[in-house]
């Protein structure tokens, strides 16, 4: 008996499994930097011989962007980024992902430019010790430098009306 009943069972599970599955948000994926600090790095900045580094995130709360010209979904959210840091709620930094420097600068000057700086990460190796899977993503850092979101995927119009700014609002107001 118990031989035809572990596969009806495990069916079942399996059945369970995927129907939960069917009413995930691809685009929340847990991260495991959340709560935590920023990961250290020091990138040379897109825009000028200046070194990026952590540090730019700390006694604001601001948002990193990671972003590239070969990007398809990039090209779709740049728009609400202009829109974002036209509004000044919060410092937008890029993260240029495994991109070529003079395509991501003459991607600015074409299309405008919402950041503040971009760190250029050639390689990519940055983007791995933030848990980048692709870009677009979008991490949200508090004052001290903590990252309290990640939106992986393009932005759009919702996902900034009522995730990223009451977010922002929220930890603009708390202490540091």
């Amino acid at each position: 008996m118990l031989k035809y009943l572990l596969p009806v069972v495990l069916f079942f599970v399996l059945v369970g499994f995927l129907f939960v599955g069917l009413y995930k948000d691809p685009s929340e994926v847990s991260s495991p930097l959340i709560g935590k600090s920023t990961p250290q790095f020091s990138l040379p900045r897109l825009e000028g011989s200046r070194i990026f580094t952590q540090d730019e995130f700390q006694g604001k709360v601001s948002l990193l962007n990671v972003w590239a010209t070969w990007c398809y979904a990039c090209h779709q959210e740049h728009p609400i980024l202009l829109d974002l840091a036209d509004r000044k709620v919060a410092p937008i930094y890029g993260l240029n992902y495994k991109d070529i420097a003079a395509e991501a600068k003459q991607y600015l000057i074409n299309y405008g430019n919402p950041y503040i700086a971009n760190a250029f990460d050639e390689n990519g190796r940055v983007g791995i010790e933030w848990g980048v899977y692709g870009a677009p993503e979008t991490f949200l850092i508090d004052k001290n430098g903590i990252i309290r979101y990640k939106h992986i995927g393009p932005l759009t119009n919702d996902n900034v009306e009522n995730i990223i700014l009451p977010l922002i609002q929220q930890l603009q107001n708390e202490a540091s």
